[in-house]
């Protein structure tokens, strides 16, 4: 079977993540929601997207195919549940599909001629950008159970102080001595070639990709996930960097989302309450406007290869675009759009040549090409986000 995920409505819900990205590429938990479904289907998938996006993204359609909602994490039964689908039968949730079967030569989807199952378990749905911090701890513990059933972690080294060492899964090629790992308030996961540097404390849940690293006397709180080759210093709660992304020096990143390639310079801070304790509204690409999230604690949302100076400060629920470069004294704007170049004092648009060049220099220095392909997205990008920096 052809398994294939779709963006759908959600979407423009999740920008500025899916500026760059389908949604399934989106990490929460341990693993990004493609990685989750191609783990349970046994399965690679492909996607449909955005046109701009579908050079690096493509589509593969065969004769038989099953689409899937790429908002729905899967779990045991939905999984199951997709894999048994046959012609004409299509998965809802109430009134939106999660899942439906399709063939090379049918020309339509009519769902009113389809044998619909519905889904009614509780399962995780990404629907709002907030919630990739916020169903984080849930997603994590998940991916925990998937990844670690039926095997055996690597020996926790003697030097570590743990709390619950049950709940602690070490892969292999990861280094830590003399670190501070308390799993009694849920999973801790230590991916391969991962590094903790000594006297950090961490509280679970917990994830460390693939070749990230946690610097010295560093302070997470859970559910905090750090993507592949990621970096985090200073203090990180309750906040998911998707990969290649640092924020190594001190400072507070809390209730926050990074995207890859993003920098945070020394002592950057985000605010995640407001002074007043009222609930925090976040810049809407869907609305054009501010939305109220529901939540008391939400901090910074930093779309793909975007940057920030030393000592910047970041004011609760503020949303920065996809290639900005912020600096400079006093909190920039809550909302700043992509490809600006500026801070508290005032904002111009960033020089795609130069926006470019440093996205070229950056992934190089991890030993990946900035490809035509990547190129092309972010000049879309660019055109796409134009009137948002004439604000």
């Amino acid at each position: 079977m052809n398994y294939i995920l779709f963006d759908g409505p959600v979407r423009n819900a999740l920008l500025p993540f899916t500026f760059t990205r389908p949604v399934a590429d989106i990490r929460i938990g341990i693993l990004t929601i493609r990685e989750k479904w191609e783990k349970y289907l046994g399965y690679t998938t492909t996607t449909v997207t955005e046109e701009y996006l579908t050079e690096k993204f493509p589509m593969v359609e065969m004769e038989k195919n099953v689409l899937i909602n790429a908002a729905y994490l899967p779990n045991e039964v939905l999984a199951e549940m997709v894999m048994a689908l046959e012609e004409n039968q299509a998965i809802f949730s109430g009134d939106e599909v999660i899942a439906f079967y399709t063939t090379e030569n049918q020309e339509e989807v009519d769902f009113d001629t389809y044998d619909i199952i519905e889904y009614s378990e509780d399962g995780l749905k990404i629907e709002h950008v907030w919630d990739i911090f916020k169903k984080n701890d849930a997603a994590l513990r998940e991916d925990f159970e998937l990844l670690t059933e039926g095997r055996t972690s690597q020996p926790i080294p003697t030097s570590v102080n743990t709390i619950s060492p049950e709940n602690i899964f070490i892969e292999e090629g990861a280094k830590l001595e003399f670190v501070t790992l308390n799993a009694s308030t849920g999973p801790i996961y230590i991916g391969k070639d991962a590094e903790i540097m000594e006297n950090s404390v961490i509280r679970g849940p917990f994830a460390l990709c693939e070749g990230a690293q946690v610097k010295l006397a560093t302070k997470v709180y859970g559910a905090t996930t750090v993507g592949p080759f990621s970096r985090i210093g200073g203090e990180v709660s309750n906040s998911v960097l998707f990969g290649y992304s640092n924020k190594g020096h001190d400072g507070f990143l809390g209730n926050a989302v990074l995207g890859e390639w993003c920098n945070l310079g020394a002592d950057t801070n985000n605010s995640n309450l407001k002074n007043n304790y009222e609930e925090v509204k976040l810049w809407s690409y869907e609305k054009s406007s501010f939305v109220k999230t529901g939540l008391q604690f939400c901090g910074l949302m930093m779309g793909d290869h975007s940057k920030s100076g030393i000592n910047t400060m970041f004011n609760t629920g503020t949303v920065v675009g996809v290639c900005a470069n912020i600096f400079g004294s006093g909190f920039p704007r809550n909302f700043v759009p992509s490809f600006s170049w500026g801070g508290a004092s005032g904002m111009m648009t960033y020089d795609v040549k130069k926006a470019f060049e440093t996205a070229r220099i950056v992934m190089a220095r991890r030993d990946i090409e900035f490809t035509a392909q990547d190129e092309a997205i972010l000049l879309e990008v660019y055109q796409q986000t134009e009137k948002l920096r004439n604000i």
